[in-house]
């Protein structure tokens, strides 16, 4: 059997190169520094009073802005604003959490920078990312939901165009959802055991907080908290999902397919599935390769049928990642067959088959008007007019079935030429160049 756990770091990653990673800095009570007097300082020190922290701020005049910002109370219970009406001096930093700088020119970032450095504080230097240790996103506030989206400092505006689009996907009342999570949080897991029932009972929160734009009602936390009670008396029962991966292309996805690859504990997926469809898996989905590696023998359906019984019963949920269609292939039959058998609710998610993807890419029906089967001529370029349709000159048309045809281009992109290479044999001239598909 060639059902092989993975380590780790071997296969295909769970994540690809980041330009930065995204953190997010608990700065409630804390101390930070900013220096500088301006507007954009001013936006920087209102963002992380938001975040309840203590900001000094230093500059020997501050922007009408600053001091509106300075005059009033902060929203943020645990928040202040010090002012500091004078130059910053590399004392000032020891013992910040944070440091950020609003210089005018490079020199003063320069040494800005290497103050932080030398008191062990992270900075962050205006519009000018040579001199940062971190930076700051394009945010998405439904606190305790937080959505931040950074494009490296290579297009802010593009960054605030994606916001814009997030913005107007998530209902506000996400916010309260989000607060009434936090409550329950502790009282959850508590009648929970971690795992697949705390997994289920948030993702039937989730569905809840997504199917209303409206805040939550007074007393579902009770309504929450009696369905986690009944949660924990059930007995865990695991689930099979036989998934289609398609041709490879992550965006030809199903959205059911998504939504299974996201809930998965365990995924099994054959070699030629695609890193970028792995890639929309859970994170924490542990991830088993079927197929051929290092010579050894594709998989074989009873197999992968005994693993699947064995993953449901010990109460995961796991996916079986096929390329192109789950039902394309022999043995899914079996594997069904051997599930329903054991009582183990599985279900099947098609995807698209490159059969029918190939000539869909090409403008080329499966089916043409007049009806019957979806023929094709092979041509140097010479055409004539029959009914609706091309007919090659001095060729037989060849009735062969679409996918049988387009296996013949040999994995060429097809852009209805095919290079000489690939071409039938029958009626081969060789002056010509290429040959063209041509419907008839």
């Amino acid at each position: 059997m060639d059902v092989l756990p993975q380590p780790r770091n071997d296969g295909p990653p769970r994540m690809e190169p980041l330009a930065k990673l995204p953190v997010f800095w608990a700065l409630e009570g804390k101390r930070v520094v900013v220096a500088g007097g301006s507007d954009a300082a001013a936006w920087k020190a209102e963002l992380l009073a938001a975040c309840g922290a203590h900001v000094d701020v230093y500059a020997e005049a501050f922007d009408e802005t600053f001091e509106m910002l300075l005059s009033r109370a902060p929203d943020h219970p645990a928040a202040k604003f010090t002012p500091h009406r004078r130059r910053w001096a590399p004392d000032d930093l020891g013992g910040a959490s944070l440091a950020i700088a609003d210089c005018e020119d490079e020199a003063d970032a320069r040494t800005f920078s290497a103050a932080a450095r030398a008191a062990g504080v992270p900075a962050n230097v205006i519009d000018k990312p040579e001199f940062c240790q971190f930076q700051f996103g394009s945010i998405v506030n439904r606190s305790p939901v937080v959505i931040a989206i950074s494009t490296d400092g290579a297009a802010p505006i593009l960054a605030q165009t994606i916001r814009r689009k997030i913005e107007a996907l998530l209902p506000r009342s996400l916010k309260s959802w989000a607060t009434l999570a936090q409550s329950l949080r502790d009282a959850v897991n508590r009648r929970l055991a971690p795992g697949q029932q705390r997994r289920t009972f948030w993702e039937r929160f989730s569905d809840l907080a997504f199917a209303t734009t409206d805040t939550p009602e007074e007393g579902v936390g009770g309504v929450l908290l009696a369905d986690a009670e009944r949660l924990a008396e059930a007995p865990a029962i695991g689930s099979v999902a036989l998934v289609g991966a398609g041709p490879g292309d992550a965006e030809l996805l199903t959205l059911k397919a998504v939504r299974a690859l996201q809930a998965a504990d365990i995924i099994l997926f054959d070699d030629l599935v695609s890193t970028e469809v792995l890639e929309l898996a859970r994170r924490e989905a542990k991830r088993m390769r079927m197929g051929r590696q290092d010579g050894r023998a594709r998989y074989r359906p009873a197999d992968v049928g005994d693993m699947l019984a064995k993953l449901a019963k010990a109460g995961k949920r796991v996916v079986c990642l096929t390329p192109g269609d789950p039902m394309m292939f022999s043995g899914a039959g079996e594997m069904m067959a051997r599930l329903c058998r054991e009582d183990i609710p599985v279900h099947v998610v098609p995807g698209i088959h490159a059969a029918t993807l190939r000539p869909a890419l090409v403008g080329l029906p499966h089916r043409p008007r007049s009806g019957g089967a979806a023929g094709y001529g092979v041509s140097g370029g010479a055409v004539a007019r029959t009914g609706d349709h091309d007919m090659p000159i001095g060729f037989a048309p060849l009735a062969v079935d679409v996918a049988v045809l387009l296996q013949l281009e040999a994995r060429a992109h097809l852009n209805t030429v095919l290079p000489e290479r690939d071409r039938l044999a029958v009626h081969r001239q060789p002056e010509q160049r290429g040959l063209a598909l041509r419907p008839y």
